[in-house]
């Protein structure tokens, strides 16, 4: 049997990776494997109601190549704001008592900048030191609270740019504690921009970092971390989700 005959048979056999990878071959793999045919049997497996059609819109070479392999790791733009744009007004309360109140500029909040104060624990250093993205703060001076106590947090932010204010955490309440890490949670949802209105249910979360210092349940605030793991991992992507705030 003629080769082109056998790769003909065997073609229609391959997944759609190692049909690709034939291609590469030589240029009468190439010729032969560039045959809408064999990836119109790709397309049927995947989209049957494709292969119904009397005059595709496209080839489905390039149907299987375009959403098949699409790229789930998209290169973001460069962010329109920077931290150096920002400036975040913190606020907790306990018990309807003010407990911190501090304007702190963006870069003030970037990862890294700060060194945790010695005997923190293990899982919290490694929380910190890990390759997640968050922005933190040290607490100075530090405060402490009760397990008793019931704690809320605001957070607005500002951009310098345009003079606007966004809200990020409004009145949230700390109702989780995660000891092994020693963090008290709390979350709220963004407001978004009006020009967003198919993206919802994106998290804000603030979380108070604390050491325990054995006193009836007392914890010892050192620092503070804000992250929108729900949907941003890198700075950048933080900074994209900001610029979508619902600015006034």
């Amino acid at each position: 049997m003629p080769s082109d005959e056998i790769l003909k048979a065997v073609f229609p056999l391959l997944e759609g990776v190692d049909l690709a990878a034939c291609m590469a071959v030589c240029k009468q793999w190439q010729n032969i494997a560039q045959d809408d045919y064999f990836w119109k049997c790709l397309c049927a497996k995947r989209w049957p109601s494709t292969c119904k059609s009397s005059s595709p819109p496209v080839s489905y070479h390039k149907l299987f190549k375009t959403f098949v392999k699409r790229e789930n790791n998209r290169t973001l733009p460069p962010p329109r704001i920077s931290l150096h744009d920002l400036e975040f007004y913190i606020d907790f309360w306990a018990d309807g008592n003010l407990l911190f109140s501090q304007v702190v500029p963006g870069p003030a909040l970037q990862k890294g900048n700060w060194t945790p104060p010695p005997g923190i624990s293990p899982v919290m250093r490694y929380h910190l030191e890990g390759p997640e993205y968050k922005l933190t703060m040290p607490v100075k001076p530090q405060f402490s609270v009760h397990h008793s106590q019931t704690v809320g947090v605001s957070v607005l932010v500002a951009r310098k740019d345009t003079k606007k204010v966004a809200s990020i955490i409004h009145d949230a309440v700390f109702n989780y504690t995660e000891w092994s890490s020693c963090r008290a949670l709390a979350y709220d949802y963004l407001v978004l921009s009006p020009a967003y209105p198919f993206v919802s249910e994106i998290r804000a979360w603030v979380a108070l970092l604390f050491m325990e210092n054995g006193d009836e349940g007392d914890i010892d605030v050192f620092g503070i971390e804000l992250d929108f793991c729900d949907a941003a991992k890198s700075e950048e992507e933080v900074l994209w989700l900001l610029d979508m705030l619902d600015w006034k």
